[in-house]
C-alpha cells in the first residue's frame, strides 16, 4: 500500500503523523511511504531522516492526497485536504466529528473511508489513540491555568501553590477520566488545593486510592458543580462521551458567580467543549474573556509540546495503522476495537454518536464495508 503522510496545516500544529520510527516501520512491512517536505520540523526531523528510513519525499500534499491509498494525519483535514480527498482512500486522523457539520459533510461528499482516532476502543472499554493526548492535554491544562491565572494576563493574580503564609489557588476537576486524573497530578505536584468532580463512584474510589488523600472526590451534580466553580481559581474541563458532543456543564449565567480572573480551561473543546461560553482558541491567541472570566480553549492543545506529544500518539497509533495498512478493510472486520475508530464510509456515517449528533441516519459498518 501506498501511505502517505502531509504536513500539518492547522494554526500552530507541529506534530506529525508518523515519525522516522513509525516510516521506517511501514516500509519494513513491504508498503511506500510518502512524507512531504518539512513535515517532521516540529519535532526536529529532518527530511534526511526520512529518507534514511526508507520514506521519499514529496514537494507538497497533493500529491500524498492524489496518489496515497492510505493518508495519515494527527489533526482532522481542513476544508482544503477534504476537497482532495477521494473515495476509496483511508483516512486515518483525529475527526471529532460530532461538533463539527462542515467537516463531516465535506469527508461524506468525497467518498473517503475515514478512522478516528479518538473511537477507537480496546478490550478494557478504554481509548487507545485519545488516551496519550488526553495524557498530554491534562498535564499542559495546569501550565495553562497557571499562566493564564498571572495578573498580567487577565487572571486574578494568585500562584497555585501558594507560598508559607499563604493559602494555594483552588483547582476543580469537571471529570475524572484520564485528562482529570493527569490534570490533578500536575496540580498536586504544585501544591495546590484539588477538587475532582464526577459521576462515578467507583472511579471516585480509585482517584481516592491513587491521591491518598491529597485530593478531594465530589459527587458531580449541578449544585456540586456551582458550589465548586464559584469557590475555583481555576476549572479544567475534562469532560468526555466518546465520539458525542461535550455536555455543557458550566452555563453563562454560572460566570456572574465566579471570581473575577478566575480561568477555565476546556479542554473537551475539540468535542465542543463543556462550558457553555467556550469556543475553540489556537496557540497564537489561546484566550479571551467573558464576564471577567478568562477562557482558554485551545483546540489543539498536545500541540504546544510537538517532540513529546508526536511520539506518544505515534507509539499509540503505529500497530492499527499498520493493519489498516497491511490488510485495507479487511483489518477492521478481524478487530472490533478498530471497527469502533470507522466513522465515515462512503458517503455514509458510521459511528452512532456522530449521526445521532448530526442527525445522519446511522450505516451499521460492517454492512457498509460488507463485512
Amino acid at each position: 500500500m501506498r501511505v502517505g503522510c502531509p504536513k500539518e496545516i492547522k494554526n500552530h500544529e507541529y506534530r506529525v503523523g508518523l515519525t522516522p520510527a513509525s516510516a521506517r516501520e511501514y516500509v519494513a512491512h513491504g508498503h511506500e511511504v510518502l512524507i512531504e517536505t518539512a513535515a517532521g520540523a516540529g519535532i526536529g526531523a529532518a527530511d534526511s531522516d526520512y529518507e534514511a528510513a526508507g520514506a521519499r519525499i514529496v514537494a507538497d500534499a497533493a500529491e500524498i492526497f492524489a496518489t496515497a491509498d492510505m493518508v495519515v494525519k494527527v489533526k482532522e483535514p481542513q476544508p482544503g485536504e477534504w476537497a482532495q480527498l477521494r473515495e476509496g482512500q483511508l483516512l486515518y486522523t483525529y475527526l471529532h466529528l460530532a461538533p463539527d457539520p462542515k467537516q463531516t459533510e465535506g469527508l461524506l461528499n468525497s467518498g473517503v473511508t475515514a478512522i478516528a482516532y479518538e473511537t477507537v476502543t480496546d478490550a478494557h472499554g478504554g481509548l487507545p489513540l485519545l488516551a496519550p493526548m488526553s495524557e498530554v492535554a491534562g498535564r499542559l491544562s495546569i501550565q495553562a491555568a497557571a499562566h493564564a491565572l498571572e495578573k498580567a494576563k487577565g487572571g486574578r493574580g494568585v500562584l497555585l501553590g501558594g507560598v508559607p503564609g499563604v493559602a494555594p489557588g483552588k483547582v476543580v476537576i469537571i471529570g475524572g477520566g484520564v485528562v482529570g486524573k493527569e490534570a490533578a497530578k500536575m496540580a498536586v505536584g504544585l501544591g495546590a488545593d484539588v477538587t475532582i468532580l464526577d459521576r462515578s463512584l467507583p472511579r471516585m474510589r480509585e482517584l481516592n486510592d491513587l491521591f491518598a488523600g491529597r485530593v478531594h472526590t465530589r459527587f458531580s451534580t449541578p449544585t456540586a458543580v456551582e458550589e465548586e466553580v464559584f469557590a475555583a481559581d481555576a476549572v479544567i474541563g475534562a469532560v468526555l462521551i466518546p465520539g458525542a458532543a461535550a455536555p455543557k456543564l458550566v452555563t453563562k449565567a454560572m460566570l456572574s458567580g465566579m471570581q473575577k480572573g478566575a480561568v477555565l480551561v476546556d479542554v473537551a473543546i475539540d468535542q465542543g467543549g463543556c462550558f457553555e461560553t467556550s469556543h475553540a482558541t489556537t496557540h497564537a491567541e489561546p484566550t479571551f474573556e467573558v464576564d471577567g472570566i478568562v477562557h482558554y480553549c485551545v483546540a489543539n492543545m498536545p500541540g504546544a509540546v510537538p517532540v513529546t506529544s508526536a511520539m506518544a500518539l505515534n507509539n499509540a497509533t503505529l500497530p492499527f495503522g499498520l493493519a489498516l495498512a497491511d490488510h485495507g478493510l479487511a483489518a477492521l472486520n478481524a478487530d472490533p476495537h478498530l471497527m469502533a475508530g470507522l466513522n465515515v464510509h462512503r458517503g455514509k456515517v458510521t459511528n452512532r454518536a456522530v449521526a445521532d449528533a448530526l442527525g445522519y441516519d446511522l450505516a451499521d459498518p460492517k454492512s457498509a464495508i460488507g463485512g
